[in-house]
């Protein structure tokens, strides 16, 4: 028999891999499968241009009005409006879904991560162990299953897209226009810009549809809602007086020293998976490939950062972040170098499936580690603490999807690599101060709540932090 936190563990972790299987297919997918004009690419610029609003007053507010489980199952629901939007792909329904996406992206990964934070600590102070490495644990866990959403859902992509029946050889001439080597006049276009046939793209887009609604119906029946006489709490005692403090926490944090040295390293986490999902797919994988051949790429991807998730989540107890950071930030340093030389060719086909293992594992240890970090961290701003995790990393991505279809690819992996070298010497940083003055415990009691009055923060109970 499994606990009631591992059980709540695992249906968040099922939940969101049911429903960014399908979101996460498509994300793949946007740069090569509406790529007329650059309506895609502009479409995800859209998305977390309304992610970084939103993380500025939703999560905090839904979180303590609605708790952790409400605040997931609504936001859900928000993502699924993105496939519908898909259906009939235009600028109006692209975006206005994709604002419809972004207003609930916040909200929903503040409180995952907030419920896996409090999980974990609730299961420390029950098995006497330090809650960082549950904490650590369970983030690993989480990734391990979520991660692997790339590949089922691009599985299915690769699956239908293949049964279309106009799929050619690229020319040779058209492989010219792949990699960074060339830098052409029309950004938006690519050597090889077939989509597949309307009755097929139908389809997976409605199969996209009906695994989102499963997702949302999973949790909302099987996950407890831990946090409910908080919520409960504070709509009757505290709400309308603790509105404002509410309203601008994610603000107020950004006072602390260490979350502003932290906005790199949550930036970076935008440009290299907007650079994997964005660029990697339509200049490589489809330019040399075609776009039947990018769910097969991504699954390599999801596959390798789903099991990197996993193994980094209990490794990190014995190496430490530092060496999972540095290990992270060496490969993406050679993914990138190798980028900016290599033309790809079909004949090469093992390439790409390299190059795109070696980036999910780097992306295992910045979503790990990273969300580990800011629960350790900021473990009494839980809520302000992830909303603006999740605020920097979409300004990330905003600002990648953005210039996408304006500058040249070799000047965006020049991009990405400035930003990668501030990351790491703003991150170390905040370890090297973390160890001359390591964040100070707190104790939790979960049986008498009242008496318990954590200034700025209306808890239950306190979360047990063990220091670094």
């Amino acid at each position: 028999m499994i606990s009631r936190n591992t059980k709540n563990i695992l249906v968040v972790s099922f939940g969101f891999l049911l429903l960014f299987t399908a979101y996460g297919g498509l994300q793949s997918l946007q740069s090569s499968l509406n790529s007329e004009d650059g309506m895609g690419v502009i479409s995800l610029s859209v998305l977390y241009a309304a992610i970084i609003l939103s993380s500025m007053f939703l999560p905090p507010i839904m979180i303590k009005n609605l708790g952790c489980k409400w605040t997931i199952v609504l936001s859900m629901g928000c993502y699924v409006t993105y496939s519908f939007g898909n259906l009939k792909p235009g600028w109006a329904s692209l975006l206005s879904t994709s604002a419809i996406l972004g207003l609930g992206g916040a909200p929903l990964w503040s409180a995952k991560c907030t419920y896996l934070t409090i999980t974990g600590n609730l299961e420390g102070q029950n098995s006497n162990k330090k809650s960082q490495d549950i904490i650590n644990q369970y983030f690993g866990v989480f990734f391990f299953i979520f991660q692997s959403s790339a590949v089922w859902g691009n599985l299915m992509s690769s699956l239908i897209f293949g049964q279309d029946s106009n799929i050619a050889e690229i020319p040779e001439e058209d492989l010219q226009y792949c990699g960074a080597a060339l830098c052409y006049d029309n950004f938006t276009t690519t050597g090889n810009t077939t989509r597949p046939v309307k009755s097929l793209v139908d389809t997976l887009v409605g199969s996209y549809i009906a695994v989102g609604l499963f997702a949302i119906l999973f949790v909302a029946v099987l996950l407890d809602n831990i946090d409910r006489d908080l919520a409960k709490d504070f709509r009757q005692n505290k709400g309308n007086q603790s509105f404002c403090t509410t309203f601008l926490a994610t603000f107020a944090l950004l006072r602390d020293p260490k979350l502003l040295m932290l906005i790199p390293l949550t930036m970076y986490s935008g440009f290299e998976q907007s650079f994997m999902s964005g660029e990697y797919t339509k200049n490589y994988v489809t330019c040399a490939l075609g776009i039947h051949y990018v769910g097969f790429v991504m699954i390599c991807f999801g596959a390798t950062n789903s099991v990197c998730s996993f193994a980094f989540g209990r490794l990190a107890a014995y190496t430490g972040r530092i060496a999972l950071f540095c290990l992270a930030a060496a490969t993406n340093l050679g993914c990138l170098l190798g980028l900016l030389y290599w033309r790809p060719h079909p004949d090469q086909l093992p390439v790409f499936f390299v190059i795109s293992a070696l980036w999910g594992m780097a992306d295992a240890v910045w979503q790990t580690q990273t969300n580990v970090l800011y629960g350790i961290l900021f473990s009494k701003n839980k809520e302000a603490a992830f909303a603006n995790y999740r605020m920097w990393e979409s300004l990330g991505f905003v600002i990648a999807f953005a210039y996408s279809t304006y500058i040249c690819l070799s000047t965006k992996i020049y991009i990405v690599l400035a930003v990668l070298a501030l990351t790491m010497v703003t991150y170390l940083y905040v370890e090297y101060n973390e160890y001359k003055h390591p964040t100070a415990q707190v104790s939790y009691d979960m049986h008498n709540p009242e008496k318990d009055d954590l200034k700025g923060m209306n808890e239950k109970y306190v979360i047990t932090q063990s220091q670094l």
